[in-house]
């Protein structure tokens, strides 16, 4: 008759199976255990190197000359003859630009007369030096004229004088040190005077 905790109440038998299962002996057999045999060639003999000295194959390191980089070289002023003007490039290019006395403008229309076509650059600065000239100079006479009839056309005219004169003098510093310099509202007085005024042979 089956008990209280069997697990399979349908099989009577079923507790005595199990106890026969679990006190089981299995027969230990003859058979005997054998050593793995050892490899004929070991991997530590196949990467076994002669010991050579290294030493002799070392060579001293190339000893060259030291070459400076393209951009630390300083690049130096344009110093050849422009034309029948022997002075370097940038002067001429910031001699039309100077405020005082007239010197720009009359440098730049010597320049345009003297200075050959195939020195684009200050031939350039000298049609736009003398264009910002004429320009200032038309600007100073309108002002002055207003001036008689107005104290605030007068202190106006005043100011633009120093305006004008500081502004001719940074382009003037910058024409020198070679950078790009473009006055638009000259533009066309620039390209009529570099295109009419014809160089002296």
């Amino acid at each position: 008759m089956a008990k209280k905790f069997d697990t399979n109440p349908l099989d009577p038998d079923f507790p005595e199976k199990v106890r026969e299962t679990q006190t089981q002996t299995l027969d230990s057999g003859t058979a005997a255990t054998r050593a793995f045999e050892e490899p004929a060639v070991t991997e530590e003999q196949t990467r076994k190197f002669d010991e050579v000295d290294l030493n002799e194959f070392a060579t001293e390191p190339l000893k060259q000359p030291m070459v400076p980089l393209a951009s630390e070289e300083k690049p130096e002023t344009k110093k050849h003859s422009i034309g029948s003007v022997s002075l370097p490039e940038n002067v001429l290019m910031a001699l039309p630009y100077i405020p005082f006395a007239y010197i720009g403008l009359i440098a730049g229309i010597i320049e345009l007369f003297f200075i050959p076509r195939n020195e684009p650059r200050v031939r350039y600065h000298a049609a736009q030096g003398v264009a910002a000239h004429i320009g200032i100079a038309l600007v100073s006479m309108i002002l002055g004229i207003a001036a008689a009839a107005s104290d605030l056309a007068g202190t106006a005219s005043a100011i633009f004088g120093v305006i004008t004169t500081i502004m001719l003098i940074v382009f003037a510093f910058k024409a020198w040190q070679g950078k790009p310099i473009h006055i638009e509202t000259v533009e066309s007085l620039t390209d009529w005077l570099e295109e009419k005024i014809t160089p002296q042979k």
